[in-house]
């Protein structure tokens, strides 16, 4: 045999091929732990590189004893590629429940059965009823009589290989598009050999050759092909979709350069710039264009492992998201990438805030309750400490109320609280903690004002208090009010003090004849002369 002669050339191919199985079963050895499916992908193409290269010997013997021998060879592979493409293909697809040892091993039943008879059928010729070199060839060339069970092996093997494209085709229309590049190969890798195999029956191909192990080349050629360019069996098979695609809560992977490989439909929900072209992008990258849109306005760290709860203003409502980054590891411990989990705890969040303003917030002014303007005053006379800022507080309640209660009712004293209330958010400085002391008295924190200012602020108050009556029944009410000032004048002083001095000073304005602000610290009233 020249080396320039097709069978030579051809014999180059079907090596190339073999060394293009070795190389996949290679990878997929030491990847095998990122889908269900690769140790099977793995024997398959071990098995397909003993079929490559026992062929080629065969093409290459000298002798039909040779070519028995090699053909022995190639049908411990060839026979079980078909039942493990059938099995990757249902691990593909999320058809693991179907996958169950029984039923596996009796995929291979019949592919045994075959091995057996290829190897023993000098006794009973059930596989090939002759086999004989070909006349008038330059290279011994085999030619083969096929008996009952070479027809009833085909049949197996193209059956197990329809069956593998029929089910890709059923889950083509519920599979994301970023996945179809790769089913796509993977319905050309189990078509070629499918084609190749019948022309072989036909005997329409060059010199009576088996032409599946050239086929098989491309095969492997388009599988490398696909594992660089769309991470085939790598990123996300299809399986996980049957989980993944149905959990509520948004889920992207990245790898280790924090580029997405892979993102559920719940995180195109929370994130609209996640589109097929999101995939290979930097995450960093997603979430500036979301910012920049609008879409959303806050960032996340991947590097940080801890929860991070987010508020997140969309389409005018308010969401709250549990934002959860954790390493991806492999079974050996080693890190492959992150995942990131987007939580929507908006319901617990608002029910949390709901409650949190129920113990703050007194619910008949909607102001603070004294239990949290207290805790509040506390806050701010650390601050006004730590700046050296002044800081006074008012104290002051409805001059005869009892008398408005019993007058009127109770519903129309709730009704003049509120009054009360409301004028003096208009009136006080923006700044001002307000908060129900307790009954009808009311207590006032002033950040950043003197005593001197203070008072100013309670006899404006006063007045306007004094002069906007309040109406029940088309019936106006006039309502006074009595006010005492404090202020703190050293650091050491607590707020019960201070709030302690403003009551004294409140006590001398209902002492004397109500209706007025005096100082804590001064004889001087601010007193409303006109009574």
């Amino acid at each position: 045999m020249t080396f320039n002669s097709p069978i030579s050339q051809y014999i180059i191919f079907v090596i190339i091929s073999g060394v293009l199985s070795v190389l996949l079963a290679i990878y997929a050895y030491y990847n095998k732990t990122n889908f269900k499916g690769m140790k099977v992908f793995m024997w398959s193409t071990i098995l397909s590189a003993v079929y490559s290269f026992a062929y080629a010997f065969e093409l290459a013997s000298e002798s039909l004893r040779e070519i028995r021998f090699w053909i022995n060879i190639e049908y411990i592979g060839m026979p079980f590629i078909a039942p493990c493409c059938l099995l990757m293909v249902m691990h593909y697809v999320g058809l693991d429940k179907f996958i169950t040892p029984k039923k596996t091993w009796g995929l291979f039943v019949i592919p045994a059965i075959t091995l057996l008879m290829v190897i023993t059928n000098d006794y009973h010729h059930w596989f090939y009823k002759a086999l004989y070199l070909r006349p008038n060839t330059p290279t011994p060339m085999v030619d083969v009589v096929p008996g009952l069970w070479y027809y009833m092996h085909g049949s197996y093997s193209s059956g197990s290989l329809f069956a593998s494209l029929f089910i890709l085709a059923r889950s083509w229309r519920k599979t994301k598009s970023i996945y179809r590049k790769q089913m796509i190969t993977l319905a050309i890798g189990i078509s070629l050999p499918v084609l190749g195999s019948l022309s072989y029956v036909l005997g329409l191909t060059p010199l009576g050759m088996d032409p599946v192990p050239i086929l098989m080349c491309i095969t492997s050629a388009l599988y490398l092909a696909s594992i660089f360019s769309t991470s085939l069996l790598t990123v996300a098979p299809i399986a996980r979709e049957h989980i993944f695609e149905s959990m509520r809560d948004g889920v992207l992977v990245l790898n280790l350069e924090n580029q997405i490989m892979d993102f559920n439909g719940a995180a195109t929900q929370i994130i609209p710039a996640l589109t097929p072209l999101a995939i290979g992008q930097k995450l960093d990258d997603i979430w500036k264009r979301g910012a920049e849109s609008g879409a959303f306005s806050f960032g996340v760290d991947p590097s940080v492992l801890h929860e991070q709860e987010l508020k997140w203003i969309r389409g005018g409502e308010t969401f709250y998201y549990r934002i959860r980054a954790s390493n991806l590891l492999k079974p050996n411990g080693q890190l492959a990438g992150k995942t990131i989990v987007m939580i929507d705890v908006t319901e617990h969040t608002l029910l949390q805030n709901k409650l949190r303003h129920l113990a703050e917030i007194d619910g008949l002014t909607s102001i603070y309750n004294r239990t949290s303007f207290m805790e509040k005053s506390r806050h701010l006379l650390n601050a006004a400490h730590q700046t050296g800022q002044p800081i006074s507080f008012i104290l002051f309640d409805i001059d005869y109320f009892k008398q408005i209660n019993d007058r009127y009712g109770h519903s129309v004293g709730d009704f003049a609280l509120q009054h009360i209330v409301s004028i003096c958010q208009q009136t006080l400085p923006k700044d001002a903690l307000l908060g129900r002391y307790g009954g009808e008295e009311f207590a006032i924190g002033l950040p950043g004002a003197t005593l001197a200012e203070a008072g100013q602020a309670a006899e404006q108050l006063r007045k306007e208090i004094a002069g906007n009556p309040m109406y029940s029944s088309a019936k106006a009410i006039t309502i006074t009010a009595s006010f005492g000032v404090s202020q703190a004048k050293t650091a050491d002083v607590p707020l019960e003090a201070l709030l302690s001095e403003a009551d004294i000073a409140l006590y001398r304005s209902k002492h004397y004849g109500r209706n007025a602000v005096h100082l804590a610290n001064a004889e001087q009233a601010h007193a409303n002369e006109e009574k």
